[in-house]
């Protein structure tokens, strides 16, 4: 007589997580146009306002203003645009509702896809460090602080990004995630600082994880105050956006 034991259980979460983690790597690494998104286009708007000085960046060198706000694009780029747009043609083809059927959750979707960006964004830090202190950069305090606020930051744009990859089709994530990521680099702090701005836009800059993004690194790596909300204002997002996604999220 031949016994047979109960049918193994699912992985466990942190197994199932790691799992889709590696998977989601190799992917981005395949797609040529998120590479470009993510890896040249940073280093590409650094390196020519770094030497072509028409922004009004209120420095002596533009780099000092630029290496700050263009982590905070790049953290941008490929938490929010880049993982929204794959993810919206992940659903529309059918990927993701292949993958519905399997033991990995929302959550752990979430997750996963969160865990490949910070190593993508882990990547883009060293490399945007290097050709900053090529062009004369030199930071001053901070750069753990900074480091902390990219990552909250990466968790908010992950969440904003797979809302809108969830409960969007692909053609109309594709369009608003590129139509948001001109509009927070124009009005963010990126490329212009957020005090030079109106009143009313300042205030709004500063609401968005973005300005709270780019107020952080600006302060955290220039020596400079911190504004005071900018904290509570990125951790609240951090929270918010993707327990949001976690909610809203359809496979297909």
């Amino acid at each position: 007589m031949t016994l047979v034991g109960p049918a193994p259980g699912p992985a466990p979460a942190g197994r199932r997580v790691a799992a889709q983690l590696r998977m989601e790597l190799l992917l981005t690494l395949r797609r040529g146009e998120s590479v470009l998104l993510t890896f040249l286009i940073p280093v590409l708007i650094l390196g020519f306002f770094s030497l072509v000085d028409v922004l009004p960046t209120g420095t002596d060198d533009p780099v000092d203003f630029l290496v700050p706000g263009v982590l905070a694009l790049s953290v941008m780029s490929t938490a929010m645009t880049g993982l929204a747009i794959a993810t919206g043609f992940e659903r529309s083809t059918g990927v993701l509702k292949r993958l519905a059927v399997t033991p990995l959750g929302r959550r752990d979707l979430i997750a996963a896809k969160v865990g490949a960006v910070l190593v993508v964004e882990a990547l883009q830090v060293v490399i945007l460090v290097a050709v900053g202190a090529a062009l004369g950069w030199r930071p001053t305090v901070g750069l753990v602080g900074a480091l902390v606020a990219m990552a909250l930051a990466t968790v908010a744009f992950a969440g904003v990004g797979m809302l809108m990859a969830g409960t969007l089709p692909s053609l109309t994530t594709l369009a608003l995630a590129n139509a948001v990521h001109v509009l927070l680099l124009l009005f963010g702090g990126v490329v212009v600082p957020i005090d030079d701005m109106p009143t009313a836009l300042r205030l709004l800059a500063r609401a968005l994880p973005i300005g709270a993004l780019s107020d952080i690194t600006h302060a955290t790596l220039g020596g400079g105050a911190v504004p005071g909300g900018a904290w509570p204002v990125l951790a609240a997002w951090a929270v918010a956006a993707p327990a949001l996604a976690a909610w809203r999220f359809r496979w297909e």
